[in-house]
């Protein structure tokens, strides 16, 4: 089916947000990118912002409603993660059932009308751009980062370097049992920029 590229880059972004969400601490949970300002949303409302937001998508935008509350009933870090995990993967098993008319078919995106396709792309990069903010603040709070899409400065340095792509776990299981993170060797001391 030519849609499922859709399918295959969800079922790999959940698992993205959900390891850069236990990148973070309970304790992290309060803070914002500036304490004094309010605009920036702490990592509490980022993660409640992704569990309600994609929810809303879902059930709005492509008619995907996976009959549980967005929200844990203990809003921690793993309360989110795994509640998180278990309504994504329910989606994406809904998503897995869907033939091309389906994501073809138009539907409202919010005052517009478009493919469910054109929809799906959007959720993956809105998805992806509260990401990037949150591995942001990891830098922020001086944390070290595991691969995301390929190395980082802590599994060696850059892709041009040959440095490895280092997840901070072998399975989305034992993510989810918070279970000991893949040991990062840092750059080595070679440069992480491309710039010559």
């Amino acid at each position: 089916m030519k849609y499922d590229f859709l399918v295959e880059t969800y079922a790999t972004e959940r698992v993205k947000l959900l390891s850069v969400w236990s990148e973070f601490r309970d304790e992290d949970l309060p803070l914002r990118p500036n304490a004094k300002d309010r605009r920036g949303r702490s990592v509490h409302e980022h993660m409640v912002h992704q569990c309600v937001s994609e929810d809303l998508w879902f059930r709005d935008m492509l008619g995907i409603d996976v009959g549980a509350p967005p929200l844990p009933k203990v809003e921690s870090r793993v309360g989110f993660m795994r509640r998180y995990a278990e309504d994504s993967g329910n989606r994406l098993g809904a998503l897995q059932k869907q033939d091309e008319a389906w994501w073809e078919e138009g539907t409202k995106f919010f005052d517009v009308q478009r493919s469910r396709a054109w929809v799906m792309v959007r959720r993956i990069a809105h998805t992806s751009h509260h990401r990037g903010q949150l591995m942001a603040m990891l830098r922020m709070l001086g944390r070290d980062l595991h691969s995301n899409y390929g190395p980082t400065a802590d599994t060696g340095g850059l892709m041009a370097n040959r440095a490895p792509t280092i997840y901070a776990y072998e399975s989305l299981e034992e993510l989810l049992r918070d279970g000991r993170r893949a040991a990062l060797p840092g750059a080595g001391g070679k440069r992480v920029t491309e710039r010559p």
